[in-house]
């Protein structure tokens, strides 16, 4: 999630694109296409968009205008103007069902599906969360640096399901944001990974940061060097041959903090295209397993994780909130999967 009011908030893909990029070239960096590398380099910056800058003139390579077939080479000195996306702060109101969990003058909980937008930005104006917020209740607060993301005071994957906490008022979002700041909500998540764990529960104390290599994807950086500080406290809940059921509590909220942290581990999250989930980690070789797997993966066709508890002193009852979900129907029809293939001996 976002911070320090949540890093999934203010620590945004697409932030920066108008800024004037320089990018040293490292020097393991193999030959690769101008356009291709920096369309891997600069969050949303689609390859029709890096083509466009580099024939305006607004990408230079060692202060020299280049074209987009050049080969980069180590040590290149890349210099980037681009175009920043639109900035929409007036959100659509959109009809849109929620799960409600709990409301009341000061707050709401909400259950988000997977698939789901958290908020309008680059690429997905409408038909997130927000919008049917919008549409439901009136003067949604917004927070300084928040413009466009109404009563948002965290937010979590468009493919991870589970609880929100929703300020309806400018106090009660102060209060909440305070809350995250200070890292006492209590955040419980449920994840599927690759691999069963040495140990039986942990703690994950490393650096988060976006990879230098691809800023769509983050780093775990256990040196501190880079990144902002996470922690994420896992146990096992249930071992399944290839597989494990983990519970993680939050500490921190940084950007894909879980699904980082569980690579760094060597267990990524079932089915996590990003961070190498997708592709048989573990397992056997016979054609029947592979054949399992890619069904349990159109079953789930996103990261197994869910963030299935949410619990917060109320910003004026002062009462401590404690909010619970079950997992959703796809993550609930893997398990079966699973449950199915350890107890059959000759699968």
């Amino acid at each position: 999630m976002t911070e320090e009011l949540d890093d999934e908030i203010f620590d945004q893909e697409g932030e920066g694109l108008n800024e004037h990029l320089r990018i040293e070239v490292d020097k393991g960096q193999s030959a690769l296409r101008l356009d291709k590398f920096l369309t891997d380099k600069v969050a949303n910056a689609t390859r029709n968009k890096v083509q466009q800058a580099i024939e305006n003139g607004d990408v230079r390579v060692n202060d020299g205008f280049s074209k987009a077939n050049y080969k980069i080479k180590p040590g290149d000195v890349i210099t980037v103007m681009l175009e920043a996306p639109s900035t929409e702060t007036e959100v659509l109101a959109e009809k849109i069902d929620l799960d409600i969990l709990y409301e009341d003058d000061h707050l709401l909980v909400v259950n988000k599906p997977a698939g789901m937008v958290v908020h309008p930005a680059y690429g997905n104006w409408t038909g997130t969360l927000v919008n049917g917020l919008v549409y439901h209740f009136n003067q949604l607060p917004e927070l300084p640096g928040n413009t466009g993301r109404p009563g948002l005071v965290h937010r979590i994957d468009k493919d991870t399901s589970g609880l929100l906490v929703i300020a309806k008022s400018e106090a009660a979002m102060t209060d909440l944001a305070r809350q995250f700041f200070d890292h006492s909500i209590e955040r419980t998540y449920i994840a599927l990974v690759w691999g069963e764990p040495t140990e039986d529960e942990g703690t994950i104390n490393a650096h988060v940061g976006r990879s230098a290599k691809n800023r769509k994807v983050m780093d775990t950086f256990p040196d501190g060097d880079q990144g902002k500080h996470a922690i994420t406290h896992w146990k096992v809940l249930e071992r399944l041959r290839y597989v494990s059921l983990l519970q993680c509590n939050l500490e921190t909220g940084r950007t894909h903090q879980i699904r980082a942290h569980m690579k760094y581990l060597g267990h990524p999250l079932f089915n996590d295209e990003m961070y190498g989930g997708d592709k048989i980690r573990k397992g056997t070789q016979f054609s029947k397993y592979k054949t399992f797997i890619q069904n349990c993966f159109k079953l789930l066709p996103r990261q197994a994780l869910h963030a299935k508890s949410l619990g917060f002193v109320h910003p004026f009852t002062k009462e401590f909130m404690q909010f619970d979900s079950d997992l959703p129907e796809d993550m609930m029809g893997v398990l079966e999967k699973w449950h199915n293939y350890v107890n059959l001996d000759d699968y």
